[in-house]
């Protein structure tokens, strides 16, 4: 099968596009044929050596972490899936390939209506921002989230949950984005290269905060986003955009009595993920089904231009995600 595979780490040229075997399945996995997968940062750090795939290692580095296509063969204790089945699913690695092996409790259906081609954008940046805003970070209907990066992946999706589930969302983006972030359904867009996002959250809340920050920037967003959080409110820290490294003022977060959480998806067990997977299915599919939550696509490109698609990825140009079609 062909697959993009890391011999090598730095710039987009270091992705080879090169045949390897097909994965082998165990009695409780899937073999998919992917149809679409799509970029992630964390694609972007994997292929510069900073984010290796969790668990052993492979014969073959293929990078990729989440995938739409349909079921082509199922293991001999799998019950939920059968070939033909249109499915999407979160995975560790692997999935800018032909084929991929998945266990099937992680694995979800494509949603009605929603083409199989285009339901690749939605299982990482969906299950992200929703454990984030919700299972991590508490947010409930009537309540109100910051979003930074509205405008991203996860951003864009994160937008349209709070906005689907009956809460409120202020999002940050850069100047040319903030119309795009705006028709997404957020009640307050900061455009951060002009305004304060504190001041705008002061504003929007009445000086209360807001109940939870979904934050992929760190660095010197931290003590902002304390700033801007209500008391016990919570910060979820999905990302390091702007750096993982920052000070602190525990005298500023104390009186907050606030949480700050840090969570990462990729390396969580089986069980975690199935579980977040399972309940992203529960909230979130039946928006996505009804039309109030849909894929946001920037561009696509064909395996053959990953190169390309990781500098488009990395030049912040984008509005959503970058798929990839095999």
């Amino acid at each position: 099968m062909r697959a993009i595979v890391l011999t090598s780490y730095g710039d987009p040229e270091v992705l080879n596009l090169t045949d390897i075997p097909a994965p082998s399945i165990g009695p409780e996995d899937v073999l998919v044929d992917v149809v679409a997968t799509a970029l992630n940062r964390a694609d972007l750090l994997q292929r510069r050596g900073f984010y290796p795939e969790p668990g052993p290692k492979r014969a073959h580095e293929v990078p990729g972490m989440e995938l739409a296509g349909r079921v082509a063969a199922v293991g001999d204790r799998v019950a939920r899936w059968s070939v033909g089945d249109d499915v999407m699913a979160i995975v560790a690695g692997g999935a800018y390939a032909e084929q991929v092996a998945v266990h099937e409790r992680q694995l979800m259906a494509v949603p009605a209506g929603i083409d199989v081609a285009d339901a690749a954008a939605l299982p990482e940046v969906g299950i992200t921002a929703h454990d984030a805003l919700v299972s991590q970070g508490g947010l409930r209907p009537g309540g109100w989230a910051l979003v930074h990066a509205g405008a991203s992946g996860v951003g864009s999706m994160a937008v349209q949950i709070v906005r689907a589930m009956g809460a409120r969302a202020i999002a940050t983006t850069s100047t040319g984005k903030v119309d795009a972030v705006r028709a997404l359904g957020a009640d307050v867009v900061v455009d951060y290269k002009t305004a304060d996002f504190v001041e705008a959250v002061a504003e929007a809340t009445g000086r209360r905060g807001v109940d939870t920050v979904l934050d992929v920037v760190g660095g010197d967003y931290l003590m902002r986003n304390v700033a801007a959080i209500r008391v016990g409110g919570t910060i979820v820290q999905v990302g390091v955009m702007g750096g993982g490294a920052t000070e602190i003022n525990l005298g500023m977060l104390l009186p907050k009595r606030a949480h700050l959480v840090g969570t990462v998806l990729r390396p969580r067990p089986l069980e975690e993920k199935a579980a977040a997977s399972a309940r992203f299915v529960a909230e979130v599919v039946p928006s996505i089904e009804s039309g109030a939550i849909r894929p946001v696509i920037d561009r696509r490109f064909p395996l053959a231009d990953i190169a390309e698609a990781h500098r488009h990825l990395e030049s912040n140009a984008n509005v959503g995600k970058v798929l990839i079609d095999l």
